[in-house]
C-alpha cells in the first residue's frame, strides 16, 4: 500500500511512497509495518500513518478515524492473515487475476486454531477477473 520495501525506512528505494504525490486512496491508510516513522501527508485526503504494534491497534485507529464509514483491510496474506486469526473481518473479497507470477504466500494458511468459515456470498467475473466475495462465518 505504501513502498513494498521490506526493511528500514532509510533502506527503502520507495521510502516516501510509490503513489506519488497524489495516491487514489483520498483517506487514512494505516500501515503495519515494523519500522515506526512519522506520518506522511500526500495530496487529496490521503495521510499514510504507520503503526508498529500490531493488527489490532491499526484497526483501532482506522475505525477511529473512519468513523461510521468501512474499514477495508488489503495486502498481502501476511495481514489478512493477522486480521483474520484476530476474529477482526466480517466479509473478504479476492479480485482473482489467472496470471502465474510463481511463489507467494497462501492467502488462508497460517490461521491457526481460528474457528470461521468462508460463505461465497458474490461472484462477478469476465474473462479478465473474477471478484469473489466471502461472508466470515463465526462458530
Amino acid at each position: 500500500m505504501f513502498s513494498g520495501g521490506a526493511g528500514p525506512w532509510e533502506d527503502d528505494p520507495n521510502a516516501d511512497g510509490w503513489w506519488g504525490d497524489d495516491p487514489p486512496f483520498r483517506v487514512p491508510v494505516f500501515i503495519l509495518t515494523h519500522h515506526a516513522r512519522e506520518p506522511v501527508t500526500k495530496q487529496g485526503g490521503t495521510t499514510f500513518t504507520f503503526v508498529t504494534d500490531g493488527i489490532e491497534a491499526a484497526l483501532e485507529q482506522a475505525r477511529a478515524a473512519a468513523g461510521d464509514r468501512d474499514v477495508l483491510v488489503a495486502g498481502g496474506a501476511d495481514a489478512i492473515q493477522q486480521s483474520f486469526r484476530a476474529g477482526l473481518l466480517d466479509e473478504l473479497q479476492i479480485h482473482l487475476v489467472p496470471v502465474l507470477l510463481g511463489d507467494g504466500v497462501r492467502l488462508l494458511d497460517n490461521l491457526g486454531a481460528t474457528q470461521a468459515g468462508l460463505e461465497l456470498d458474490r461472484v462477478v467475473d469476465s474473462p479478465a477477473v473474477t471478484h469473489l466475495r466471502y461472508r466470515v462465518v463465526r462458530d
